[in-house]
């Protein structure tokens, strides 16, 4: 009796104990019909048995290979290679083949011809080699035409390649009491009715007075439970939103696609500037009107500076400047609302994506957020930017902020931000910033200086969460997003 009461299990644990006695192992629909309850509450059992060392539970993980759609086609037709092997006997020309067979099943044969050495390729002649002996790959799909199977052989791996055939795993869990359940077992087992919960009819009845209560352990670990919030991307996006909004700025909004004069042109970009090329910028097929208010004085900015610089030379093209591209960061946005409001001041900044050609690593993705900024007034001064940057910085949480001289095609002086992190121990560049050269604002009726910064909010994003690859933003990995602190 000491033993039982240590254990002190519930009258389905005791059906389930006393079923594993009657054999070696069980299937869970096994000791479901042995201890007369349902395979979900036998196993249940089964796990509370396990967690106290009175039953084992182990699970078996068995690949099942079947045929995909195309691969019934090619189980019942052969491979594209076969049939194409079959129909020759002699040397034959490729335009002949792809009239004979569709050209994607000559484009997918050519290549396995050569790889199978059945036939080679001279020119445009497909030269049959004589011998093209049934392979394991056919002799797989011949199996899986009959119906699915587990057998495993390198050549399902190049099936699976060819979406020929999919893979899915089939878990098989078997239940075996250990010794000391069948300690426990033999100690004798009293099954009897328990009440798991009151409910009015129970107290009323008075059944509550006899009736047998199921125990509850109070130090059972709970379920955790993971309130609704919003993305951690999406907060701290929110977070800088804010601070801008309390800061006396107004957000603004813009179109996605962009003409190039308001991508590049109007910020002094020149028409041969290598971040036009195109394996940074996603260039459209499409064209659009220029502002015709802007067209002469931005052209003579470009060619000979509007007396107050010598340009860039050459001719400058309203065609290439009414080419449409995707925006390549927000400053398009900000520099158009500055056009349309030259009367000062102005404090506007935008955060929205952008989009550039960029390979995908840890550090870089084709689309990204930006948040770029502009004040616009009578005397502002570069130590006005500075100020205004670090009061920001601050409110992110960075304590120490310094700036480097930098280099930007539309800003001068300009400067990299930079924010020391202990954890990291190293200072991290986090945007650009300058003032917007006279070569800007004045082709555009800008009148004063204009203060402006980008900053990438994927990279502060990386700081503030701890994640070491981009990625980790755009991924939906939800035992992250349920973990994750609302700061």
């Amino acid at each position: 009796m000491t033993l039982l009461k240590e254990f002190n299990l519930t009258s389905n644990e005791k059906r389930a104990l006393q079923a594993l006695t009657t054999k070696d192992r069980f299937s869970p629909d096994e000791l479901a019909a042995a201890s007369e309850l349902s395979v979900e509450a036998a196993m249940q059992s089964a796990f509370t048995l396990y967690e106290k060392g009175l039953c084992e539970v182990k699970e078996e993980i068995t690949d099942i290979f079947t045929l995909t759609e195309e691969g019934e086609q090619y189980a019942q037709s052969g491979l594209p290679e076969r049939q194409i092997i079959s129909s020759l006997t002699a040397p034959v020309s490729l335009p002949e083949l792809k009239n004979k067979f569709p050209p994607r099943m000559v484009g997918i044969a050519l290549g396995w011809l050569r790889r199978k050495n059945w036939a080679r390729i001279e020119g445009d002649k497909v030269i049959p080699s004589g011998k093209a002996e049934i392979g394991e790959d056919e002799k797989i799909l011949a199996k899986l035409k009959i119906g699915p199977s587990s057998e495993v052989k390198d050549a399902v791996r190049d099936l699976i390649k060819r979406n020929l055939v999919e893979k899915a795993e089939k878990k098989a869990r078997t239940i075996a009491i250990t010794d000391r359940g069948k300690t426990l077992a033999s100690a004798g087992l009293i099954i009897e009715e328990e009440i798991a919960q009151l409910t009015p009819t129970i107290i009323k009845s008075g059944a509550w007075r006899t009736a047998r209560f199921r125990p509850y352990n109070i130090h059972t670990p709970v379920k955790p439970v993971y309130g609704a919030k919003i993305h951690p991307y999406q907060r701290l996006i929110n977070e800088m939103r804010q601070i801008f909004l309390d800061m006396g700025f107004t957000e603004i909004k813009g179109d996605i696609v962009q003409s190039s004069f308001w991508n590049f042109d109007a910020l002094f970009q020149p028409q041969d500037h290598p971040a036009r090329e195109m394996q940074d910028t996603f260039h459209l097929d499409t064209e659009c009107d220029l502002p015709d208010k802007y067209i002469k004085p931005v052209k003579a900015m470009h060619e000979i500076g509007g007396g107050i610089s010598i340009g860039w030379g050459g001719k400058w093209s309203e065609e290439v400047a009414r080419k449409q591209v995707l925006r390549t960061h927000t400053t398009a946005i900000t520099i158009k609302y500055l056009a349309e409001h030259p009367d000062p001041p102005v404090k506007a900044f935008c955060i929205d994506r952008a989009y550039r050609r960029e390979a995908i690593d840890p550090t870089h993705t084709p689309e990204f957020e930006q948040l770029e900024g502009v004040v616009m007034d009578r005397g502002v001064s570069f130590k006005n930017l500075l100020g205004c940057l670090t009061e920001f910085y601050h409110r992110m949480g960075f304590e120490n902020v310094r700036f480097r001289p930098g280099y930007f095609p539309y800003t001068e002086p300009s400067v990299e931000p930079e924010v020391y992190i202990e954890s990291m121990g190293k200072w991290i560049e986090l945007g650009g910033a300058g003032v917007f050269r006279k070569e800007v604002t004045l082709p555009l009726g800008i009148k004063h200086p204009v203060l402006a910064w980008g900053l990438g909010v994927s990279r502060v994003a990386m700081l503030r969460l701890g994640l070491r690859d981009l990625r980790e933003l755009y991924k939906s990995d939800i035992d992250w997003l349920r973990k994750s602190t609302v700061l």
